[in-house]
């Protein structure tokens, strides 16, 4: 709506004119930008008769001239507004430019305070909370759905809450956010310890919140030897973890990450130790028969030999996959069987 001001037109007589009286009655300022100002103004005449002019917008009008740019009623004598230039009864201005109240859908007139707010429009008595009814003139309010609420019930009914104490956020509070999830600060604490995180790193681990150290003493891997947390580099066997330096031969506590090893009773044995303290050993070179590494091996009775130890003790020719004769404590070939019989 434009600047618009009402006045209160007058009739004159032109001649000998001796007093003049101009009043201002009120003005005001609506909160959409408008003033009104309603005038009054009266001038007495004293003389003999003549012609009768009115004076308005700083111009002189026949009385039948001055009229309303919407209904051409005379507006001699009357109140009227202006706008863009142009004047209108009280009446018509209301019913054409005059915004409606939000609430009670009645008209605000140019006698009444107009307050606005995005677009919408109150009497200075209807703008009151949508819940509680107090008035928000001159009160800091918040509007939601097309509503307006003074600043305690808006915040009973939207604004965000912590998710550690369930209490509001107040104007100026400071806010600590992770992902969807918001904290008071003094809220924002590990969930075991209690003590608030700050600037501090930390562990969520579902809905909670965890300090690094007491993350650690609760969830973190830890080493089935010494027991100690395994920050990086552990070694997995069986299904449990060892740090890679804990990873030992159970005999010589030699190093067994990235070498070949086994285990007896559940226990790991680099491949000499296991060797010397569990395999079998080869009749031919007495040296144990570990199968480490995929190492085939021959049984016969109750000796063992390598693949590459089981030949002919006269020839040396490998009796693998052949047919062989005992001679004593020694294996031979056919052939050579053939020639101790002659």
């Amino acid at each position: 709506m434009g600047d618009v001001e009402a006045y209160s037109n007058f009739t004159v007589t032109e001649k000998k004119t001796r007093k003049v009286k101009k009043t201002t009655k009120r003005r005001e300022s609506n909160d959409a930008g408008t003033d009104v100002t309603i005038t009054e103004i009266e001038r007495t005449t004293n003389g003999n008769q003549g012609g009768e002019y009115t004076k308005a917008m700083n111009k002189d009008w026949h009385g039948q001239h001055f009229c309303c740019w919407q209904c051409d009623e005379s507006l001699t004598g009357q109140r009227y507004v202006l706008r863009d230039e142009h004047p209108y009864c009280v009446s018509c201005y209301e019913s054409v430019f005059a915004n409606g109240c939000e609430k009670c859908n009645k008209i605000i007139g140019i006698d009444s305070k107009d307050l606005s707010y995005k677009d919408k429009h109150w009497h200075e008595a209807c703008f009151l909370c949508t819940a509680c009814g107090e008035s928000l003139v001159d009160k800091q309010f918040g509007s939601r759905s097309d509503r307006i609420y003074c600043g305690k019930c808006y915040d009973e009914k939207f604004a965000s809450r912590c998710d550690g104490c369930g209490e509001i956020f107040r104007a100026g509070t400071k806010k600590m956010e992770y992902k969807t999830r918001q904290w008071h600060e003094k809220c924002f604490c590990c969930v075991m310890c209690k003590t608030p995180i700050g600037t501090q790193s930390f562990i969520p681990r579902e809905q909670e919140i965890y300090c690094a150290k007491c993350y650690e003493e609760k969830y973190a891997t830890r080493c089935i030897k010494c027991n100690k947390v395994i920050t990086s580099g552990g070694v997995t066997y069986k299904n449990e973890p060892w740090h890679r330096e804990c990873f030992t031969c159970t005999n010589c506590q030699t190093s067994l990450a990235g070498a070949r090893f086994t285990s007896r009773d559940d226990k790991p044995y680099c491949a000499d130790c296991f060797g010397e303290l569990f395999a079998k050993r080869c009749y031919a070179c007495s040296r144990p028969i570990t199968g480490i590494g995929g190492t085939k091996f021959i049984s016969f009775e109750d000796r063992h030999w390598h693949n590459d130890c089981f030949y002919c003790a006269s020839c040396r020719t490998s009796l693998v996959g052949k047919g062989f004769i005992t001679d004593n404590t020694d294996i031979i070939c056919p052939e050579c069987a053939k020639q101790k019989l002659n």
